[in-house]
């Protein structure tokens, strides 16, 4: 039996023009972790059928996971013109702005996302972290809070809620969030991080050594681990 990949392989030999064939090799090899080949097929489902919102909402996507955020940020949004009710479009658009510094423009996205998707638990999280940098805390933890309550396994809103309960200086509550987030997402650097600082703060600079070393374990270079492990060794 032939496998999706190989099907649409061979639709395409047979018949090289419907842009709907390579869109779909295109999600397969997405799939398959070639990106590169994804790319291409998005692109070709473009030249074929300029008007294919999902293929410039993919292609943004991967554009943008390649720093490729101007080519992200016009694809996202030919994507919008075409389909302005997608969220997805508007989530990722927002991830883009975000990267780029902007954000005020980042938030409307988020925020467009959320009317158009109200279960929307990434897009909760997302904005939340825009809130935060907009200097607006009450509201960045409400929204973790939203995005938990919609995906209770969604690990990076705990990190996220965390980072925003320490400064609050709720300590214990922040590492409860990180101990949530590493059980959900054991290779997660940087809560370890996170969870090393708590754990600085709280006196235990055992634990805190011991999770930076793991920070470092699992990215090696990480100067900001490296850098409290120092500072830990001159007992500081």
């Amino acid at each position: 039996m032939k496998t999706a990949f190989e099907y649409y392989a061979k639709a395409i030999e047979l018949n090289p023009a419907p842009a709907d064939d390579y869109f779909n090799r295109g999600l397969l090899k997405v799939a398959k972790k070639d990106l590169d080949g994804a790319l291409a097929d998005f692109s070709k489902t473009i030249a074929l059928k300029p008007g294919h919102a999902p293929a410039y909402k993919n292609r943004g996507f991967l554009r943008r996971d390649q720093g490729d955020l101007d080519g992200a940020l016009a694809d996202l949004t030919k994507a919008i013109e075409l389909n302005t009710n997608n969220a997805f479009a508007y989530d990722y658009r927002g991830t883009v702005k975000k990267a780029r510094g902007d954000v005020d423009g980042a938030l409307a996205d988020f925020t467009k996302a959320i009317e158009l998707k109200p279960d929307f638990a990434e897009a909760y999280d997302n904005r939340g972290v825009m809130k935060k940098a907009r200097g607006d805390p009450d509201g960045a933890l409400a929204d973790c809070n939203k995005a938990i309550e919609l995906e209770p396994g969604h690990a990076l809103a705990y990190n996220n809620r965390g980072n925003l309960k320490q400064e609050k200086g709720d300590l214990d509550g922040a590492l409860a969030d990180y101990n949530k987030c590493l059980e959900l997402e054991p290779c997660d650097a940087l809560a370890y991080y996170n969870r090393g600082l708590v754990k600085k703060m709280k006196g235990d600079l055992d634990g805190a050594r011991a999770d930076f070393t793991k920070a470092i374990e699992l990215k090696p270079e990480y100067p900001s681990a490296a850098a409290e492990l120092k500072l830990l060794k001159e007992g500081k």
